[in-house]
């Protein structure tokens, strides 16, 4: 019983030290997140946000009798949008951000609601802070329209005449960060003939929550088309896209870190059943060590991945480990049985079960089934096995008890 809570013991102190390593591996990995975040904004651009052009009748135009009429919208009749996000992930510290350059294309075409010439401004929000806009460019025709762009909104005017319809071409090359959104019904609530494609390098597409899903897509080999395509649309939901994360080794780190105690304790469990059903006895000292060892792991890879990619840090860290464990344990259980079975547990239990971090969403069924996989051979190995402790009684059985009962009585006489 004292081996047992001795053991939890070591246990229990292996535990709080991952408590407090994955504690700092969260506050570096939170730090470097909030802090690049905004110099990678800063630098590459926003998460970008596009809204459809807005117009009204410059001034109010006076109707017999003197009265003067209202201001009103012009009602945006149609909207034909080419979208190509080409995708790059950046490295800050402990996090990767995925930023992106976005060339988009556009046509709006207007009608004037007045049966009279009406002069019209137009207005086309735009980013404003941190935004880059190459090659932004309005026409009509093929023909450059002298667009102001102040405050983040490019401006122009034109004449329209009574229930004239008129396009307009807007293009530019820009870059933002995380993600790509066109409100395509902002300030109305409603759009007609609308057709938005997009296009894609990347083809892990994740659409943002409470957006419009496409009409229709497909994939493009390593990349993505989809079209969003409406002959009258009422809606509140915009476009949007969250362009693919890649996987950052800070949060990774701290996740694998978090489960380790898990790790151990089936290693612990393990290795104490194998070491019991063959005669051979694991000092507490021993776990402590065995507990170390795989703590250095965790220490080695959280560390290592600032300086060196994921992959490679993970297999040295693995391999590091698991030679600190076998060797010190063939120093008292022999060769045999520390490669065999401590380091093939350890294998399982810690490489195996930390490297299934890597496949999001298949975590928790990994380790379901190295459980029970794990139940089905220590039941076939100690089904097998005599694990009584007791010594064996030396004399033969007796064929009639009670004659040898009566034997013993007298013998005892």
């Amino acid at each position: 019983m004292r081996r047992l809570i001795a053991i939890a013991l070591v246990w229990l102190g292996c535990s709080l030290a991952w408590l407090i390593l994955g504690s700092t591996l969260l506050v570096r990995s939170d730090d470097s997140s909030a802090r690049m975040g905004d110099g990678v904004n800063a630098l590459w651009g926003p998460a970008m946000r596009q809204l459809p052009p807005r117009a009204t009748l410059a001034a109010p135009a006076t109707a017999a009798g003197g009265a003067a009429k209202p201001p009103s919208d012009v009602p945006l009749a149609s909207s034909a949008i080419d979208v190509a996000l080409d995708l790059e992930h950046r490295k800050k510290g402990l996090v990767w951000f995925p930023t992106y350059s976005v060339d988009f294309r556009a046509r709006y075409a207007f009608v004037n609601p007045d049966p009279e010439p009406r002069e019209v401004s137009f207005e086309l929000p735009l980013e404003s802070e941190h935004a880059l806009y190459d090659g932004f460019a309005v026409s009509e025709n093929d023909r450059p329209v002298a667009a102001e762009v102040t405050h983040g909104v490019a401006r122009w005017t034109a004449r329209l005449g009574p229930s004239e319809k008129k396009s307009y071409d807007v293009r530019y090359r820009s870059r933002g960060t995380s993600r790509w959104q066109y409100d395509l019904t902002a300030g109305t609530g409603s759009v007609r003939d609308f057709r938005l494609s997009l296009t894609t390098d990347f083809g892990e597409v994740s659409f943002l929550p409470g957006t419009l899903s496409p009409s229709k897509h497909q994939s493009t080999g390593a990349g993505w088309s989809g079209s969003w395509e409406f002959s009258s649309l009422v809606a509140s939901s915009p476009i949007g896209l969250s362009l693919p994360e890649r996987l950052n080794p800070g949060p990774l780190a701290s996740k694998i870190t978090f489960f380790a105690p898990v790790s151990l304790l089936f290693f612990f469990f393990v290795v104490a059943i194998l070491a019991h059903a063959q005669r051979r006895q694991l000092h507490p000292l021993h776990y402590l060590f065995l507990g170390c060892a795989f703590f250095a792991f965790h220490l080695l890879f959280a560390y290592l991945v600032d300086h060196v990619s994921i992959a490679p840090s993970f297999a040295i860290a693995a391999v590091v480990s698991i030679a600190l464990v076998v060797s010190y344990a063939r120093l008292f259980v022999g060769w045999r049985f520390a490669l065999c079975e401590m380091g093939l547990s350890q294998l399982i239990y810690l490489v195996l079960f930390s490297f299934s971090f890597f496949f999001s969403g298949f975590t928790g069924l990994s380790i379901t089934i190295g459980a029970i996989l794990t139940l089905f051979v220590l039941m076939q190995i100690t089904g097998r096995r005599d694990l009584s402790e007791a010594p064996r009684d030396p004399r033969p059985a007796c064929a009639q008890p009670y004659r040898c009962a009566a034997a013993a009585d007298g013998a005892v006489t």
